[in-house]
């Protein structure tokens, strides 16, 4: 196999379409990363029943690779076929026209991801530009390498030698370059680039829309248009004007929308594509704002009204994005929606940090995105791929590294407790709220937070107003029983130290504060509002118990509808 033989080490990405079906090579690079995230992203999309992931060492000695696979995902195994079972497995490319099929475009993306990126191009772009595939069939050396990572896969699956294979591709692919050269020699693509005022691509549009190669055709003009744009910000443009210029109704706008948004889908689907369109250098959270409020833009708004820090973390657009998301809000494009909700999923699903280097950041977008997605549940992805993309996310939210990060440079034990607990907040599922639960009670068992809170240099009432609302913060977050339990338990024994060493109670007692204003502290302390339910409030509750028993006291809480309440309070939770 030669498939990257400048390189000792390779990795390639295998997949397999079916449960039953051969497995196909997909990508072939010296970048591991890059290689995986491939495979991820095709298991989320549920674009695969299966991918692996191989690393090719070559063997000086024999010129041969050996392989390790280093990661697999979903049904590996191929299932048994019966002796009834049809003997199917999924047909070659055949024709030229079968190059331009969605997956077809995919496909070709990965193989010639260098070159297209080296030029700035699209696989679109590509299969309708004579002048491109005359420049990739000169080059020689893609076409050829692209090819072996094809074959040697394919020739695995279907029994055939790599060499026929490879034979079989071939003549495809001659014969779709000499389509292209042909057609564009014949003039088949027509000029759609306005000119003094002509609407030549509603035109074209007409006059096509009966014609059995109409995209084809029209796709080819658009291509030829998209030639003169120097960047993806200048294509998006100009795909956008072309859209403007669509006939108003009929069959020829139908064909214009199908044509157009074939470019605009694989843009926004390359990781690249987004940064050129912005001319920004944007991190993957960055990205993914921007991607979710052009296509959900309304729902966004209505997020961002209910709560501002939606509207923070995912800000308005501006020029062509903005431009894009006002033609999504029309229904327009409803593929490049789905190609948005397919590479959100396929992020949130990774493993790729949003914001590196802004843990606080990072949980504020993904609470964000959570709101947005859900109230958008149906219209970019489905309300199951929602959920289930935070439950996997969530799960990176309390590794170690993540954590780790998430609480450097906070200001003492306390602090750290009080960000864990709005971590616990903020990840879903049961696996996730356990490692939270986890770090919390980790954090809150240690010397060094027992030691802060009873020395600290705080006022003991203001340490165990802390300690109270920490408690309070745990309760609402959806742990299990259990682990709500230990960790209240824990801060209720901390606040019964705090109390004890400052005497709080006793000190409150010998105030020269009225007996009722003196109730109503000790009142506050027993439910958990001034102290952390435990062994400070049970003794405050015991000496309230005192307190309403003095007949002084009985006409000042019958007077007060507010300290009579609470004195009722108190006794029903006895």
């Amino acid at each position: 196999m030669a498939v990257m033989s400048r390189n000792p080490i390779h990795f390639e990405l295998y997949a397999r379409r079916l449960p039953d079906a051969p497995w196909t090579l997909e990508l072939a690079a010296e970048d591991r990363d890059k290689v995986i995230e491939a495979a991820e992203e095709l298991f989320a999309e549920k674009r695969a029943a299966a991918v692996k992931v191989t690393k090719e060492t070559l063997d000086p000695s024999t010129g041969e690779y050996r392989t390790l696979a280093i990661m697999t995902k979903g049904q590996v195994e191929a299932k048994k076929r019966g002796k009834n079972d049809r003997e199917e497995d999924p047909a070659l490319c055949v024709s030229p026209q079968d190059l331009y099929s969605i997956h077809a475009r995919e496909r070709i993306g990965r193989l010639l991801d260098g070159w297209l990126e080296r030029r700035q191009v699209l696989p679109f772009e590509l299969l309708h530009r004579p002048d491109l595939l005359e420049d990739l069939e000169t080059s020689g050396i893609e076409i050829q390498g692209a090819l072996q990572k094809l074959a040697v896969a394919e020739s695995q699956g279907r029994g055939a030698s790599v060499h026929d294979v490879i034979r079989t591709f071939q003549k495809l692919v001659e014969r779709a370059i000499e389509r292209v050269l042909n057609d564009g020699k014949k003039g088949i693509f027509p000029n759609v680039s306005p000119e003094m005022g002509v609407n030549r691509f509603a035109a074209a549009a007409e006059s096509l829309s009966d014609e059995a190669e109409r995209h084809y055709a029209l796709a080819g003009g658009v291509a030829q248009h998209l030639s003169t744009a120097r960047t993806c910000r200048e294509k998006v443009s100009m795909i956008l004007d072309l859209a403007e210029a669509a006939p108003e109704a009929g069959r020829g706008r139908a064909l214009a929308f199908q044509v157009l948004e074939q470019p605009l889908g694989e843009l926004v689907a390359w990781r690249g594509g987004l940064n050129a369109m912005l001319g920004a250098d944007l991190d993957l959270g960055a990205s993914l704002a921007v991607l979710t409020r052009m296509a959900i833009g309304r729902e966004v708004a209505m997020m961002a009204k209910m709560d501002p820090a939606v509207g923070r973390a995912i800000p308005p657009l501006t020029g062509e994005a903005l431009r894009l998301a006002q033609w999504l809000e029309r229904d327009a494009f409803e593929d490049v929606r789905g190609a948005i909700g397919r590479r959100v999923l396929r992020e949130l699903l990774g493993t790729r940090r949003l914001c590196p280097g802004d843990p606080d950041a990072e949980i504020a977008l993904l609470r964000a995105l959570a709101m947005a997605l859900t109230a958008a549940a149906g219209r970019m992805m489905t309300l199951e791929d929602v959920q289930n993309a935070f439950l996997e996310r969530s799960k990176n939210l309390v590794t170690t590294e993540f954590v780790t990060a998430y609480l450097e440079g906070r200001a003492g034990p306390l602090a750290e407790a009080q960000a864990l607990v709005r971590l616990a907040e903020n990840v879903t599922g049961p696996a996730a709220k356990r490692s939270a639960a986890r770090w919390i009670q980790a954090n809150i068992s240690t010397l060094k937070f027992e030691t802060e809170l009873r020395a600290g240099s705080e006022r003991p009432a203001g340490r165990l107003q802390a300690l109270a609302d920490l408690q309070r913060h745990t309760a609402r977050i959806g742990l299990q029983d259990g682990e709500c339990e230990k960790i209240t338990a824990k801060l209720g024994e901390i606040g019964g130290l705090i109390e004890h060493d400052a005497k709080v109670v006793a000190s409150m007692l010998r105030s020269p504060a009225p007996p009722a204003q003196k109730l109503n502290h000790l009142l506050r302390m027993a439910a958990g509002e001034t102290s952390p339910l435990g062994p400070a409030a049970d003794k405050a509750k015991a000496e309230a118990i005192k307190l309403i028993k003095a007949p002084e006291l009985r006409s000042d809480i019958a007077g007060s509808p507010e300290l009579l309440e609470r004195v009722r309070g108190m006794m029903q939770a006895a």
